[in-house]
């Protein structure tokens, strides 16, 4: 039988976001923090002391024969602290670390926090549930920054944003440590607050589940929750180490969930986690089907008798690629709001569907001919077309991110290839797309870097690492693409320039293609060029050298890249040169 962990992992790397998590107490003992119950039994132990008694034996006995009730959190934290700051300080000794503590890696999240963090980072988990107080999982989040959604009380369940909406949330079903509603007695976890309840029940209804550390013996609102949830849209999963208590056997019967046998919550998530990485990996095109296609695809690009080969072999890639990214991993809608994390973990899972591709079109753009100018326009125009146009606008924009890639993979082949590559650079440019609702433009007006979304630089900075820069989509383009073009450009200050030459003639033909209404300033799409100056001024050098010399015979001039005229591609030069004079200034 298939191990159920690999179960798991395929389920949470196929279906990112589905899954939510529910940990008890198991999951935080490793890190040293006591249950709620264990720091009601210290207080007790305080309170004792106090009174000059000896509770050791059993501190509620003690207690209940000398108060006649069962020990509460709350009463008690409020007999021992009467202030909000007191009540800080005492907790603080329980639930954060000594300076020696610290040293010694105690009251920290545990790897099995931290996997689960990590996971959410990428976007696989969104929902954790949770009936430890501390506040280990929310240190975790940040530490690989994610900034939960923190529910621990019914006002902030009845304010809080719908699930769907919510990047991730931590549901502190017994409180906050900081908060002396806290639940810890048996009769205060007999119920849940309605607002706690409702949620609860949205979750185990909309939601497969990963259950750790919890043995449904003492939290009976929990458990009767669990047990009146009919719905099993997805799987149920019950870590335990060892065999499963009567309580916890019933609702694993009930869920019909898939039973883990684990060795601790630490190497439970951990190898989850690893697991789930690996099938993202295993995602992408597997190099030798990559290299195969490469291979055939040189072969039908050396004679025109290949020409139906080549447009079948090229669109059926295209095919695999809108295929892939229509999955749930790109949805526009009910998925998590675009953040550093959410925004690059889509971006990256783009890269990965059009690996392929790439690798083809940076051999396509250098070996091109006329004849293969209508398959790499066919393909250029079907990754530019979107698919949907409701959702969040960054979602809605990314579509078109495998036509930026193609675009910039045939743009770096055709520069590498000199006075041939221009001349198809001048009709790739020009390609048109089709917009729904809107008026139709060329590619080179959609689809450079910096024109891909409609927030332009500020958008692009929420990848990762790129918030300083002052050309995001572009420098992370640069980077993407270099190893890829070894085999064709391999000095990397050779594929700088030509990167940064592709780009000008990016900008040149934008110039040459847009309408502006008349008064409009000149604009064009900025690139890593504005600050290369080196590299800026040997293209733009080369470019006006060749026009001037010689004139309507100029491959700039035949390509029609920026103008049908020297006279015109000398004015567009001249325009292009100012204004980068200004983009450096700024």
């Amino acid at each position: 039988m298939i191990d159920p962990l690999h179960s798991l992992a395929f389920s949470i790397q196929a279906n990112p976001g589905v899954y939510a998590v529910l940990l008890g107490s198991g999951v935080s003992r490793s890190a040293q923090i006591p249950t709620g119950w264990e720091i009601t039994l210290d207080f007790v132990r305080k309170l004792a002391e106090v009174a000059g008694e000896n509770c050791d034996s059993d501190p509620a006995r003690w207690y209940r024969e000398r108060y006649s009730k069962e020990p509460d959190y709350s009463d008690l934290l409020d007999a021992l602290a009467k202030t909000p700051a007191e009540r800080q300080q005492l907790l603080r000794a329980y639930l954060e670390p000594t300076d020696e503590e610290r040293a010694d890696g105690l009251k920290a999240p545990t790897a099995a926090h931290r996997a689960i963090a990590s996971l959410a980072a990428k976007g696989y988990i969104r929902i954790i549930i949770t009936t430890n107080f501390d506040r280990l999982m929310e240190t975790a989040l940040a530490d690989v920054g994610v900034v939960p959604t923190v529910l621990s009380s019914p006002d902030q369940v009845h304010g809080a944003m719908p699930l769907i909406h919510t990047r991730c949330c931590v549901f502190k079903v017994h409180g906050d440590y900081l908060d002396t509603r806290i639940r810890n007695t048996p009769s205060e976890l007999e119920t849940y607050p309605k607002e706690f309840d409702g949620l609860l029940d949205r979750i185990l209804d909309d939601f497969g589940l990963i259950y750790c550390g919890w043995s449904a013996d003492w939290d009976t609102a929990l458990r009767v929750a669990v047990e009146r949830a009919v719905s099993r849209r997805f799987s149920h999963f019950w870590a335990v180490r060892g065999a499963p208590g009567n309580a916890a056997k019933r609702l694993i019967e009930h869920r019909q969930a898939q039973k883990l046998t684990i060795a601790d919550a630490d190497s439970f998530f951990t190898e989850l986690g690893r697991l789930v990485e690996a099938l993202e990996q295993f995602s992408r095109p597997h190099p030798l089907s990559t290299d195969a296609a490469v291979a055939s695809l040189k072969g039908y690009l050396a004679e025109p008798k290949y020409r139906i080969r080549l447009a079948d072999l090229v669109s059926g890639e295209v095919d695999r690629v809108l295929d892939t990214t229509s999955g749930s991993a790109f949805a526009l809608q009910d998925v998590p709001s675009p953040d550093t994390a959410t925004f690059t973990a889509r971006v990256r899972s783009y890269e990965a569907a059009c690996e392929t591709l790439v690798s083809m079109a940076a051999v396509g753009g250098y070996w091109v001919e006329d004849w293969h100018y209508a398959t790499w326009q066919t393909a250029l125009t079907r990754l530019a077309n979107r698919r949907g146009e409701s959702g969040f606008n960054l979602w809605v924009e990314s579509q078109r991110y495998p036509a930026t890639l193609l675009l910039y993979a045939l743009g770096l082949g055709a520069v590498e290839a000199g006075e041939r590559g221009l001349l198809f650079l001048g009709q790739l440019f020009g390609t048109t797309v089709h917009r729904e609702y809107r008026e139709d433009q060329t590619a080179v007006e959609l689809l450079p870097a910096f024109c891909l979304f409609e927030r332009g630089n500020e958008a692009a900075k929420l990848l990762q690492g790129m918030d300083r820069r002052y050309a995001p989509l572009n420098d992370w383009l640069h980077a993407l693409l270099q190893p890829r073009f070894r085999s064709l450009v391999p000095s990397e200050s050779r594929f700088s320039y030509c990167f940064d030459r592709l780009e000008v003639l990016m900008a040149l033909s934008f110039a040459y293609h847009a309408k502006r209404a008349e008064g409009w300033p000149y604009w064009v799409p900025p690139g890593c060029y504005g600050y290369r100056k080196d590299s800026l001024d040997r293209i733009v050098t080369e470019m006006q050298s060749s026009v001037e010399s010689l004139g309507d015979k100029s491959p700039y001039v035949r390509s029609g890249i920026f103008g049908h005229s020297a006279e015109k591609c000398i004015a567009g030069i001249n325009a292009f040169t100012a204004w980068v004079r200004e983009l450096r200034w700024f």
